[in-house]
Parts: structure tokens; C-alpha cells; sequence
């Protein structure tokens, strides 16, 4: 087994905070059917400064949301509201098209506050694109989690180790969280196509290779592969099947250009549906030079 692409995210400033992005990256577009990638953080919010994400479309793709530390209060044109604390899953599938927003909540307003997490956005097979917008909160408790040999691994998405996560997916994908202490080790079963290792801390590993922090390893697909840490560590593993070329412009994935030109003048022309008790939103840009996160 070796790494066959090494990526080094983009680090972007997004308005108080941080966010590294791995994918999409200019010669690797996906990773199984995960299209987008980021790594908000660590970043300490100073006490009445939160992070006000507002009201942005999607379509076409699922967005999941993972947090290390922090919490983000979701809003959405379907009249969710939900609160995400670390360790619980909340996954948006926008289908045919849905628009929502993400802010710190009240509380962590009123006082210094940390962000940390991953946001993965989640191409959807051809035949779901369409699919009517949907969104699950599943809490931390309800997802597989188990300790060995001192490692302690939290199964997001997907069947790994014989554990099911519950959350509701639509193609073959790996998702899982591992927190190593010094000197512990696991072992990522082959089985995809499509498998990657991003490094959320220094002090990591693969097949003792020395991955440093902060970046995305593409592995080769059908190895098993040994995650180790000298010190305290932790990764995400991502994986998965391909689903074909998609196409990204702005908050908009699919298969089809002619989609993302219709999605773009449904928000210019303000066709989404909205976010009930929102009065602000993200214009459509005239250039696109980045996606929102979240």
C-alpha cells in the first residue's frame, strides 16, 4: 500500500474563522461520492462574535455536518431547527433543492466560544439528484462507537468492523472518526474503491509513512491499511465508491450543467423556497471563487 496523492488544503479565512479545504482539489475532484471537504478550525470565537452562515441554496447533493467542539444552530427552507453538538451527525440532503443557514447559537454568543469540525458535501447517485429535500439529526449516542487497543473510532457513515452507522445514505461510503493514543493502532478494512485518511492532528501514521498534520492522503483502493500515532491523534477516513463526473459551481453539484444554470437563476430570481423567520441571504456571485461552508 502507498499513498498515491498527497493533498494540502487551501486554507481560507471565513470571516472569524478558519477552514482548510481539501476537496474539491484541481487534480482530484471526489473521493468515493464525497465531492467537498473542509476542516473548520480550531478557532476561538471572542465572546458577542459568532459565525453567521446565511441563508444559501443547494441542490443535487447532501451536506453532512461532524463536530470536534462547538455547536452550530441549522436552519433550513423545510422549517428545520436543529442544533448540532460534538459527536451527532446532521445530514441535509437538498435533492431538488433546499436552502438553509448555520450561526452560532445564542449562548455561545454571550461568551469566548470554539469551533471545530468537518463539512462534507456528498454528490448523490444520478438517479437521487431529484430526489424531495430531507433533513436528519442523528444524535452522538445513536452512532456506532467502540474502543481498541486504545483507540477509540466513531463510525459516521456507512459499514466498517461490522458496525452499521444509522445514518440514511444513498450510495456505498465510508465515514469514520479515530482518536489514537500514543502508540495505538488500527487497522481500515480494503473494500472501496476510493479511500483517503485526512490527518486532523500531527502525530500520525499510515502504514508507519509519517502523514502530517492537515493533510488528505489518497490511499491505494483494496490495501488494508494501518493507522498508528506516537502521540495523541486523531484522523477522519473517508471513502467510497465514484459516482461520475459531477459539476460544481458555487453551492450547486450535479451531473448536469444545464442544472446548475437553472439553479443559479432560480436564486437570482428568487424561486428557492425560503428559510422561515430569515430576512438575509448570499446574492448569487457574479464570480465564483469559492463555496460556502456548511
Amino acid at each position: 500500500m502507498k499513498i498515491v496523492q498527497l493533498i494540502e488544503p487551501e486554507v481560507k479565512d471565513l470571516g472569524g474563522f478558519v477552514a482548510r479545504r481539501s476537496l474539491p482539489y484541481p487534480n482530484r475532484q471526489m473521493v468515493g461520492p464525497f465531492i467537498f471537504f473542509d476542516h473548520l478550525g480550531p478557532s476561538v470565537l471572542p465572546v458577542n462574535k459568532g459565525i453567521d452562515v446565511r441563508p444559501h441554496p443547494h441542490i443535487n447533493l447532501a451536506t453532512l455536518t461532524y463536530l470536534f467542539d462547538g455547536a452550530l444552530m441549522h436552519r433550513d427552507s423545510l422549517g428545520t431547527v436543529q442544533e448540532i453538538q460534538p459527536g451527532a451527525v446532521n445530514w441535509m440532503t437538498a435533492g431538488k433543492g433546499i436552502v438553509h443557514s448555520e450561526r452560532s447559537p445564542n449562548f455561545d454568543r454571550h461568551r469566548e466560544a470554539t469551533i471545530h469540525g468537518i463539512q462534507t458535501w456528498i454528490a448523490l447517485p444520478i438517479e437521487h439528484e431529484e430526489t424531495d429535500p430531507w433533513f436528519i439529526h442523528y444524535p452522538a449516542q445513536t452512532l456506532p462507537t467502540w474502543e481498541e487497543n486504545g483507540v477509540v473510532i466513531k463510525l459516521i457513515a456507512g459499514e466498517a468492523y461490522g458496525y452499521t452507522s444509522p445514518v440514511k445514505v444513498f450510495s456505498p461510503i465510508l465515514y469514520l472518526d479515530g482518536v489514537l493514543s500514543a502508540n495505538a493502532r488500527f487497522t481500515i478494512p480494503a473494500g472501496y474503491s476510493e479511500i483517503a485518511v485526512y490527518s486532523v492532528t500531527e502525530g500520525l501514521s499510515i502504514n508507519d509513512e509519517p502523514l502530517e498534520a492537515h493533510r488528505l492522503a489518497i490511499l491505494e483502493p483494496y490495501h488494508e491499511i494501518e493507522v498508528s500515532a506516537a502521540t495523541a491523534a486523531r484522523c477522519i477516513v473517508i471513502g467510497g465508491e465514484p459516482l461520475g463526473k459531477r459539476y460544481k459551481w458555487w453551492n450547486f453539484v450535479s451531473s448536469r450543467p444545464e442544472r446548475i444554470e437553472q439553479a443559479k437563476a432560480d436564486w437570482r430570481d428568487s424561486r428557492f423556497v425560503t428559510v422561515p423567520d430569515e430576512t438575509e441571504f448570499i446574492p448569487l456571485p457574479e464570480v465564483v471563487t469559492e463555496a460556502n461552508p456548511l
